[in-house]
């Protein structure tokens, strides 16, 4: 909203090649705000805008933008500019553009930059995906076990402005293996004659390089802290993880469910960046495994071609049986798999879950399936439909059916996450589409079950 009502003044100034008036209206926003007008305004300006900025300023505005701009710009700059950019950029800003752009690109910038930045950048790029080591920065205050607390602060100032972060600082000993952090408020209470290693401050939590990103996660929110240190098997420190950049994570990983559970394998990139043979991949893969169950519905139908010809008023209430089973079991498999993802619910306790769940099914089966009773007594009475002298009996059948269907559902709904979880596999992966086609195929077993018995010498 800002960047748009800006903009025009921004693109009147391009024009007009007033570079100062532009660089000093620009340095005024947030560089969020900057990218946002960048943009915005025309590809061929884009360039003209990011040129005027501060090099500070704009490594910040680069580290904002998509990643179709990020492409764009790096071919229209200098390499002169975009190393001076590059330098600006944190070292996990710096890992993710590289991650993101193409290959040969990424191999164009990697040249460009210094020997301790490449070195950096290289080392960050040698972690697997997704663990702790690609979403660290090795710049963080390391301070010795031996120093007062005067010492530290005085070392805080002099080597504390390229730090990602303050407000936590690390002591180290002289092997560079990790012995504890230290709060800055911690330091700045302290004695000034207090050694650092002696200040009492909390417990030490670190994570290990090659951590899962979802375990790095869990980590914050269980110890709430604001940085964690990243270290090697031998305990060396190699680097810390910011909030920051963990609320990045916590954005995928959410992502990366909600597409879980709608069907689909994770894209991992955003939708717009989606290939069209990537985005049919993802899809079609788990819709063919969902078309396949299906086709068990089909056979289950054929099964009971002969009561379907003899009764063919219970085809009617074939879809209303079903769906019912596959929205509540798809209820049950949402509410479980975010239970699991916020350690609401643990594997020991499947049966309490079972036990919720079997209350829930029957009750919401019998008000569905009283519902369902309603409606064919109501419109046998009104004479809007003559479903025949054992009406009350059809009316029966349907209630009797949604009991069952419906608690079988929120039955697998709730225990199927809870078994992937127990085999090493993704809770989401219990997606809702495939517990809907599970019931599906036992909801029409169910149903033409109960029709035979309560039927049976009637219409059956």
């Amino acid at each position: 909203m800002l960047g748009n009502a800006i903009q025009p003044e921004l693109e009147e100034l391009i024009t007009q090649r007033r570079w100062e008036e532009l660089r000093a209206i620009a340095t005024d926003f947030h560089p969020a705000d900057l990218a946002e007008i960048i943009i915005d305004i025309p590809p061929e300006d884009e360039a003209v805008l990011f040129r005027v900025l501060p090099r500070r300023i704009a490594s910040e505005v680069f580290a904002h933008l998509p990643t179709e701009h990020r492409e764009g710009l790096v071919q229209s700059l200098t390499s002169e500019h975009m190393r001076s950019i590059l330098e600006q950029m944190t070292p996990d800003d710096r890992t993710h553009l590289f991650e993101e752009l193409p290959a040969e690109v990424t191999r164009s910038l990697l040249g460009s930059l210094s020997t301790e930045e490449l070195k950096q950048s290289r080392e960050l790029l040698g972690y697997p995906p997704q663990t702790a080591g690609r979403y660290m920065t090795p710049e963080y205050v390391a301070l010795r076990a031996d120093m007062t607390a005067a010492e530290a602060l005085e070392h805080v100032r002099r080597t504390g402005r390229k730090a990602e972060t303050l407000t936590v600082l690390y002591i180290l000993d002289p092997g560079g293996r990790l012995l504890e952090d230290l709060r800055l408020g911690s330091l700045v209470l302290a004695d000034a004659d207090t050694k650092v290693a002696d200040i009492d401050d909390r417990p030490l939590v670190a994570v290990h390089a090659t951590t899962d990103r979802e375990e790095v996660l869990k980590e914050f929110e269980k110890y709430d802290r604001f940085a964690l240190p990243v270290i090697d098997d031998q305990g060396h420190m190699l680097g810390i993880i910011t909030a920051d950049d963990i609320l990045d994570v916590a954005a995928a990983e959410a992502t990366e469910d909600i597409q879980k559970i709608g069907g689909m394998a994770a894209l991992d990139v955003p939708y717009l960046e989606a290939g069209f043979v990537r985005m049919i991949r993802k899809r079609g893969g788990w819709l063919s495994v969902l078309f396949l169950g299906e086709l068990l519905t089909a056979t289950a139908m054929g099964h009971f071609e002969h009561e379907l010809e003899r009764a063919l008023v219970l085809a009617v209430f074939i879809p209303l049986i079903i769906s019912s089973g596959g929205n509540t079991g798809s209820q049950a498999a949402t509410l479980v798999v975010r239970a699991l993802a916020l350690e609401q619910v643990r594997l020991g306790d499947w049966l309490r879950v079972l036990g919720r769940e079997l209350g829930s099914g029957v009750t919401l089966g019998g008000w569905l399936g009283f519902l369902g009773f309603l409606r064919v007594v109501l419109w046998q009475t009104l004479g809007i439909v003559d479903y025949g002298a054992h009406f009350l009996l059809i009316g029966l059948t349907i209630w009797v059916s949604l009991v069952g269907v419906v608690t079988f559902g929120t039955l697998a709904g709730s225990m199927l996450p809870l078994m992937l979880r127990r085999l090493g596999l993704d809770p989401a992966t219990s997606s809702a589409p495939f517990v809907a086609t599970l019931v599906d195929v036992t909801g029409l077993i169910i149903y033409f079950l109960a029709a035979a018995a309560l039927l049976r010498g009637t219409l059956l």
